[in-house]
């Protein structure tokens, strides 16, 4: 959205660049850990319109991040700004190079607490979008960021702004909290199938008897900016609730890629990950047939007379089923870890008869769905949020 530069405004606003009262913070912590730094945050911690950080890792797991942030300040991912990656810091730490630490420079001009409003704005993000570079990864760049041109309140006013957008906030975090409840009830649901002993019916199997051939390796390429009309699965795909759509990279579509290429219903397993992240699985949904899967992941056929792969997914989605995995990862990479096949395939698990697995399957589905309305309110919500802030900064 492009400013009327010669429109009239209200007395006390005036016009200024994103820049001259927003600074790019350069801190830097060549040893995280020596500077008693205990977290790092990369873009996969960030979620789309929450302005909180959930998650983390562990620098003493290892990490090279090196940009430091601190509590207050804003983080903004720079990689695929359509994501809407947007989040204020309530700890110290690092986070990734595709993230910018954004901060007011002069709390008398601008208030620091409304610098993440302004970030959240469509406005601000169709900027980032249009000036993002590169078809792979598209990136946006300071420079760039910095010309982007809003409407400033006086300080009076940005002060109502900040009691405004933070109840439509208080608006968004208790949606929010309704969607972490479901989605704490759906990991409880899929951690009783993980204790086992609660199924009466239920049977001991290896992993390897489970499925109908070995684990499948997927293949990874060097990723292309122009256009090749084949992806691949980026390492984001896999999360903690399974698959993740949209973390794509353009690939030559070789013989080897191809035979990667994958169909709805695949499960897959991240074998190489962080620490934290290592042994995610999660089934393949999008309705396309130009996407193969890493090398970094395997892919699991499930065997249809013993288990439903639904039910295998919830499985290895369990609690107790995450330790082992993450049990068994290992590696001398102090940021990566890895699970040999022979390890997987050895992993015990109860399993019960198909039929009690399909009482399972739709109980779960019963809870998805109410949490999906959920996350649909939880869109509107934020859409008013963003609105209403972009309503009472139009200075008009």
């Amino acid at each position: 959205m492009t400013l009327d530069m010669a429109a009239p405004l209200k007395s006390g606003w005036r016009r200024v660049k994103f820049g001259d009262v927003v600074r790019l913070s350069k801190a830097r912590s060549q040893n995280p850990l020596a500077d008693g730094l205990e977290r790092y945050v990369g873009l996969e911690h960030l979620e789309p319109g929450d302005l909180r950080i959930r998650s983390w890792g562990n620098v003493a797991d290892g990490t090279t991040f090196t940009n430091r942030f601190e509590p207050g300040q804003v983080l903004f991912g720079k990689r695929r700004a359509y994501q809407r990656k947007v989040a204020v810091a309530d700890f110290a730490g690092v986070c990734s190079g595709d993230i910018y630490v954004l901060e007011s420079k002069d709390a008398d001009v601008l208030l620091p607490e409304l610098l993440p409003f302004i970030c959240q704005t469509d406005a601000f993000f169709e900027h980032a979008v249009g000036t993002s570079a590169g078809s792979l990864s598209p990136r946006t760049n300071w420079t760039s960021l910095a010309d982007f041109v809003l409407l400033l309140p006086p300080m009076l006013r940005q002060k109502e702004l900040i009691k405004l957008c933070r109840a439509a906030y208080e608006c968004v975090q208790s949606i929010e909290q309704a969607c972490q409840a479901f989605g704490s009830v759906i990991q409880a649901q899929k951690d009783v199938l993980g204790d086992g002993a609660s199924l009466l019916k239920a049977k001991e199997y290896l992993l390897s008897a489970l499925l109908v051939r070995s684990p499948e390796s997927g293949c990874s390429a060097p990723p292309k900016d122009a256009s090749t009309g084949h992806f691949v699965l980026g390492l984001a795909s896999l999360s903690r609730r399974g698959y993740v759509s949209g973390d794509f990279k353009a690939v030559e579509p070789s013989s080897k890629m191809l035979a990667a290429r994958l169909t709805p219903g695949d499960l897959l397993i991240s074998r190489s990950n962080t620490a934290d992240r290592v042994g995610y699985v999660g089934i393949f949904t999008d309705e396309r047939n130009d996407i193969s899967f890493p090398d970094t992941m395997m892919r699991l056929k499930s065997n249809p007379s013993l288990i439903d792969p639904r039910y295998l997914e919830a499985l290895l989605q369990a609690t107790p089923a995450r330790e082992y995995l993450m049990r068994i990862a290992a590696g001398t990479s102090a940021s990566m870890k890895k699970i040999n096949r022979a390890n997987l395939l050895n992993m015990p698990l109860r399993v019960p008869p198909l039929e009690d697995q399909r009482v399972f399957l739709s109980t779960l589905d019963t809870f998805r769905k109410a949490m999906s309305g959920q996350l649909e309110r939880l869109e509107t919500a934020r859409s008013f949020a963003r609105k209403a802030a972009a309503m009472a900064l139009d200075g008009g």
